[in-house]
């Protein structure tokens, strides 16, 4: 189906297509908004252990009355430990989790409610820590934009760098997108999978620019002919590559969601959609974009001279 494909002269369908999903990610984020977990937001969250299912609307409830707060419980069988969280929206003291303790303890006896775990964290926190994540991404974008730059130098190193960064930009939105649509809370796994996906997708574009700088050497052809050129000699790699991870990621994401283990789903989830929106982005967007950069500024400098 891609044997002849034009990449480079089909940029604009691929636009299109990546705009059409950026629309829908944003209607969604515009509807339902965005989930931030207590290590974002701020909040406590508290886990017992425990030998017996407890009534989930009863200990809620009982919750609720005890700290005066709204509560959120949740019970995860994964793994050995049998556990059930709650989660609360604003800090609440150690006096009022011991009083908490007391009460579960008392009022559970047969599920037998063990403390195992307790998180406590401000909202300017959570707030400070959801930037300092931001920071990082941005940093990492910015260093990988000056390594392909310099590695690239030769074939026009700043467009090449500036045209790998628009692909990860996008798949980065991908990700973030992916948390929105399925309402899936943005904790560490979301910057995880952002910092993954950022080494992932960097490691197609510079396949791919590899192969059109040694192209370049060896040929006089167009710009678009090397870049297509490139493109389809790295097409057959690049599905291979993707396709195995997405199995792997696939693999993993469905034993997660027959034993709903929601931690891994968050992650194997958007890791997957990532993957895939790498290679899309690799493949019909870094490369075209910059040959119609290159090409711009050629007929710019045209003009001038």
């Amino acid at each position: 189906m891609l044997k002849n494909y034009d990449f480079v002269g089909n940029l604009k369908r691929a636009l299109i297509i990546s705009a059409a999903i950026m629309l829908v990610g944003v209607a969604c984020l515009a509807i339902f908004g965005v989930k931030l977990d207590i290590s974002f937001k701020g909040g406590t969250r508290i886990q017992y252990s425990y030998t017996e299912a407890p009534d989930l609307a009863q200990l809620e409830k009982t919750a609720e009355d005890v700290l005066g707060s709204d509560v959120e419980v949740v019970k995860d069988d994964s793994g050995d430990q049998k556990l059930v969280t709650l989660t609360l929206t604003k800090r609440i003291s150690s006096e009022k989790q011991e009083s908490l303790h007391e009460r579960v303890a008392k009022d559970f006896k047969d599920s037998k409610l063990t403390l195992f775990n307790s998180n406590t964290l401000s909202a300017s926190m959570g707030t400070k820590f959801l930037f300092r994540c931001l920071l990082a991404l941005a940093i990492a974008a910015v260093l990988l934009l000056f390594y392909v730059g310099f590695r690239f130098r030769k074939i026009g190193g700043l467009t090449a760098g500036v045209s790998a960064l628009i692909a990860l930009l996008h798949d980065l939105l991908i990700v973030f997108f992916t948390f929105v649509i399925f309402g899936i809370e943005l904790d560490n796994n979301f910057v995880a999978v952002m910092l993954t996906i950022l080494g992932y997708s960097l490691n197609d574009t510079i396949v791919i620019f590899d192969r059109v700088r040694t192209l370049r050497r060896r040929s006089d052809a167009s710009l678009e002919d090397v870049v297509n050129d490139s493109l389809h000699h790295v097409l057959r790699r690049t599905i291979i590559t993707t396709a195995t991870t997405c199995v792997a990621i696939l693999a993993v994401l469905g034993v997660a969601l027959a034993m709903g283990v929601d931690s891994i789903v968050s992650f194997a989830l958007p890791m997957l959609l990532g993957a895939i929106s790498g290679s899309y982005s690799s493949l019909f967007l870094s490369g075209p974009i910059w040959v119609r950069w290159m090409n711009a500024r050629e007929a710019k400098a045209a003009k001038k001279a």
